[in-house]
């Protein structure tokens, strides 16, 4: 018997995909979601399977994103934010609450909900990754979004 290797392919355009954007620092989560559509489409999916949910920050992306891995309507979600140090502690709270929730989400919903949220310490690294120095974010996010649905789609056929 053969050892049973799988793994997941970005010419895998299927299905819709959830992307949750935040408005808070929309300089930069705008320029992480033009990256994410833009390697979605690189991929082969059309404007029709692509639906873009904006909300107010990063701390209530793990919401949106549950409601939108419940509907049943999404193949996966993509989280996408910008959590800026500050002088407090909000960034902490922030930043965590991000990560958490949408991890949560992610093993609780049954589909890959992809943490795009991009945490820095000054406006500078934010900037370089959200398509300068450090590459795109976003686009990375939807590559794996992409990878994440032709797995789990091979393992359900196995």
């Amino acid at each position: 018997m053969a050892i049973k290797e799988i793994e997941g392919k970005l010419n895998h355009a299927e299905g819709n995909i959830g992307i949750v954007v935040s408005r808070w620092n929309h300089f930069i989560t705008d320029k992480l979601r033009d990256g994410a559509v833009h390697s979605l489409k690189k991929h082969g999916y059309t404007d029709d399977a692509i639906t873009i949910a904006y909300c107010p920050g990063s701390y209530e992306i793990p919401l949106v994103s549950q409601k939108m891995a419940e509907s049943g309507k999404f193949d996966a979600v993509i989280a996408i934010g910008t959590v800026i140090r500050g002088s407090t502690t909000h960034y902490d709270f922030v930043a965590g609450s991000a990560n958490s929730g949408v991890l949560h989400v992610n093993h609780t919903s049954g589909i890959p909900v992809i943490f795009g949220v991009i945490t820095t310490e000054n406006i500078e690294q934010a900037i370089e990754r959200a398509g300068t120095k450090a590459g795109n974010k976003g686009e990375e996010a939807a590559m794996t979004a992409i990878e994440m649905i032709s797995l789990l789609k091979q393992i359900e056929s196995l």
